[in-house]
């Protein structure tokens, strides 16, 4: 009887595994916060001094809450910053991850995800004097 190698099949089952692509996994780290299934405790509620506004989703369509941080900015133009600004990644007019679309005369981005999920802010929308967020939530 011949003697097994040890470790040829744990060599066989590395090579079977493949990593997600870091695009996928960025998607499911969004949905499982968004689904209230992260560690960090977000509740996705509005932050003390921010007017909620509505709800929305972003260009990867997962859930988040309109909230203006600072500045005097109506809800309705919150929502249309936070919808077109979703409709222009959908486009394609981000350079890169996260990178900088002007939307409405307003600046906005993606927040990174160890920041998104310290937080729980995906992007912001700012232009000077007023800043709007879009907020993970527990609920979609």
């Amino acid at each position: 009887m011949q003697a097994r190698r040890p470790g040829r099949p744990r060599a066989r089952a590395a090579r079977r595994f493949r990593a997600p692509a870091p695009l996928t996994l960025v998607v499911l780290v969004a949905i499982g916060s968004a689904l209230g299934l992260s560690a960090c405790g977000h509740s996705g509620g509005a932050a003390s001094g921010r007017k909620q506004c509505g709800m929305s989703r972003t260009s990867a369509n997962v859930p988040v809450s309109v909230q203006v941080k600072t500045g005097s900015v109506a809800c309705g133009t919150a929502m249309t910053v936070e919808k077109d600004y979703a409709d222009a990644i959908d486009a394609g007019k981000a350079t890169g991850n996260g990178g900088a679309v002007e939307v409405d005369g307003w600046t906005c981005q993606y927040f990174t995800t160890p920041q998104q999920l310290k937080t729980g802010d995906v992007s912001k929308c700012t232009k000077p004097g007023a800043e709007i967020l879009a907020v993970l939530t527990a609920s979609g």
